[in-house]
């Protein structure tokens, strides 16, 4: 049982329960409100759609994988740019066209077996899709840190850049010097000592908290209600391409997450199942306006180090989420955390996704004296970060990250010399 406190069906007494699903809760929370913070999004409706996907996701996969859903960081820039071109109601739709491609992967799967899946995104494909991804959000992370808007332009402050090395700083502290649950939590601990410092350096404006409710609703933002729905091409090139790095993100926390907890996900409940539900949460989420949702690294951070696996905790985790949604002061009180604190803390966060695109090459020991490889990742980086595009129409526009992402696949297929063993990224 991979010397499990608690296995997956365990369940704890009432008040260990509310602890652990605490526990997880905050695990997930700084990185889940960052990204609709960056994108426009409600975070009440972030959170309350993280819950929400986590337990549809505990539904579809039969209560077996104690997973933990919450924003992608891999949609920042797709949102971005869809929200530019239609609204935020694009980058809505955009989600939903997202979960149908998780769906129709998870119905080939079902029927065909897993390994073609893998064959089609090896590593050498999606480790640099997920630098691009990393990288191309660099000058977004350090605009924030060090800029204002002043008279509509951005001008460089010291004392708001102050507030970003702080955070940044805590952050790296709790990784680098602490163990436990706090080198778990940098994300929430540095977001909540930069912004202990920037109210102790007054660049915080409390009027929102003074005057928001105890308890207010989301902003949902729904289909028909709040927004047509119209398809284009271009919004289909810019969001659905992306889905080829959040599957592959799926099939390694599944593997990551079977080896904790001495399972293997891959055949039972079955990554059909598992990626079905992360396809539905996302759809769920979209459907309300919450941004895509991927299974969370820091919630299986958690499950490792206290070797609580059970399912029942992660459910909790998820109803906590919810009702936490729900709170209007706290919600405000979030909505005040200074760009400059955001930024600060998503220099180490993009950093990282960037650094775990380097780290997938090495793990699978891809060989960069192969021609083949270093081909399909220099066009893959250069595009993507470039922010090269394929114009077509006034309608269809496939750009950046997208357009690396599909250039990689057709690379990867067309070029001699497949790749074999663990440049393949086979699986079990």
């Amino acid at each position: 049982m991979a010397n499990a406190v608690l296995d997956i069906q365990d369940k704890p007494s009432n008040g260990r329960l509310l602890t652990l699903s605490l526990q997880h809760m905050f695990a997930m929370f700084g990185a889940t409100i960052l990204v609709p913070q960056l994108v426009g999004l409600s975070p009440a409706i972030a959170l309350l759609t993280s819950g929400i996907s986590t337990i549809v996701f505990i539904l579809v996969t039969g209560f077996k994988v104690p997973a933990y859903l919450g924003s992608s960081f891999a949609f920042i820039i797709p949102i971005q740019v869809a929200t530019q071109a239609g609204g935020i109601g694009s980058a809505m739709i955009g989600s939903l066209f997202v979960s149908l491609v998780y769906a129709l992967v998870s119905l080939l799967i079902w029927k065909t077996g897993h390994r073609w899946i893998m064959r089609l995104l090896p590593p050498i494909v999606v480790g640099p899709v997920i630098m691009v991804i990393g990288l191309a959000l660099a000058p977004t992370a350090v605009g924030m840190a060090s800029t204002i808007e002043v008279n509509g332009e951005s001008t460089y402050s010291f004392l708001h850049f102050s507030a970003a090395i702080v955070t940044l700083a805590t952050a790296v502290i709790c990784i680098i010097f602490f163990k436990g649950l706090v080198s778990l939590m940098p994300v929430l601990i540095g977001i909540v000592t930069g912004y202990v410092y920037s109210a102790a350096i007054g660049i915080i404006d409390f009027s929102p908290v003074r005057e928001a409710d105890w308890f207010a609703l989301p902003d949902f933002i729904v289909p028909g209600v709040h927004y047509e729905f119209q398809v284009t091409g271009t919004l289909l090139a810019v969001m659905v391409p992306i889905a080829i790095v959040t599957i592959s993100e799926h099939i390694g926390h599944q593997l990551v997450l079977g080896r904790i907890v001495d399972r293997n996900f891959i055949r039972e409940p079955g990554l059909h199942r598992s990626l079905l539900g992360d396809g539905l949460g996302t759809f769920f989420s979209g459907l309300v306006g919450g941004p895509p949702k991927t299974t969370y690294g820091e919630n299986i951070g958690v499950l490792a180090l206290t070797r609580v696996f059970s399912i029942h905790v992660i459910f909790g985790a998820a109803v906590l989420a919810i009702l936490f949604s729900f709170l209007g002061k706290l919600m405000a009180l979030i909505a005040t955390i200074p760009q400059a604190v955001l930024g600060g803390i998503s220099i180490l966060l993009f950093g990282i996704i960037a650094s775990s695109g380097l780290r997938m090459l090495v793990e699978h020991g891809i060989d960069f004296d192969k021609q083949r490889n270093l081909v399909i990742a220099s066009v893959i980086l250069v595009t993507g970060i470039g922010g090269a595009a394929i114009e077509i129409s006034e309608t269809f526009k496939i750009e950046g990250m997208a357009l690396a992402a599909i250039l990689g696949v057709v690379l990867n297929l067309l070029l001699p010399g497949k790749p074999e063993g663990s440049e393949a990224g086979e699986i079990e």
